[in-house]
């Protein structure tokens, strides 16, 4: 900060869950003016409490990210964590794919901003949206079952966060030349490329794919 060195932090927006004021399927997100709502796992309560210190340095660029996405099969990659469960919870969710966000990311250090931002593409997409896109250009022999918020949390160690953020900061700020799809269109182009990606490196999908991708 003393040397006027400008620092993006690749945070998270998994620090709020729907609530009155933010209703699921109203359209009605969280902004970067929000208190974080939601501490039901170690990880969410922390940095929800690091968000409010950052906010301290004038240096600092705060890009809240959730439930990333990319046009590979990388274990930390959203669509690779949710295909190896049985059952999901469908509950529409901002979300970031990364082959669009990570560029205007930096077009936003290039331009100096700072503060925090709700870094996901504009809108939200469920579960069982993403995953019948997983169907549809990957596997199409793969299947899911949907479970309630209430079974879920019987069988997970820690609560997950539920949210839709509000992008209109967002869009407003960002350089003039980036463009963001929205997140279903932004998810429909990103399986078309993991689908080309994957073929090309393991072969014929999806009896190609790796037993690393696939459920147990």
């Amino acid at each position: 900060n003393t040397k006027g060195i400008h620092c993006t932090i690749y945070a998270t927006g998994c620090i709020f869950e729907y609530d009155d004021k933010h209703t699921m399927g109203s359209g009605i997100g969280f902004t970067e003016e929000d208190f974080p709502n939601f501490a039901s796992s170690f990880y969410s309560e922390t940095k929800g409490y690091m968000e409010q210190m950052l906010k301290c340095y004038p240096n600092c660029l705060t890009l809240r990210v959730r439930m990333p996405i990319s046009d590979d099969l990388i274990h930390r990659n959203f669509v690779t964590k949710i295909v190896k469960y049985e059952r999901v919870v469908n509950i529409p969710n901002s979300m970031t794919v990364l082959t669009e966000m990570l560029p205007a990311s930096l077009a936003m250090a290039q331009k100096g901003l700072t503060g925090v931002y709700n870094f996901t593409n504009p809108g939200v997409i469920s579960h069982n949206e993403v995953l019948d896109l997983y169907t549809k250009y990957i596997d199409p022999t793969y299947t899911y079952t949907n479970f309630t918020v209430e079974e879920q949390a019987k069988v997970i160690k820690a609560g997950r966060s539920n949210n839709e953020l509000d992008t209109t900061k967002l869009m407003r700020d960002m350089p003039e030349g980036v463009v963001l799809n929205d997140i279903k269109t932004a998810c429909d182009l990103c399986f078309q490329r993991m689908k080309e990606n994957l073929t090309k490196q393991y072969g014929e999908l999806p009896d190609s794919l790796p037993a690393e991708f696939r459920r147990a």
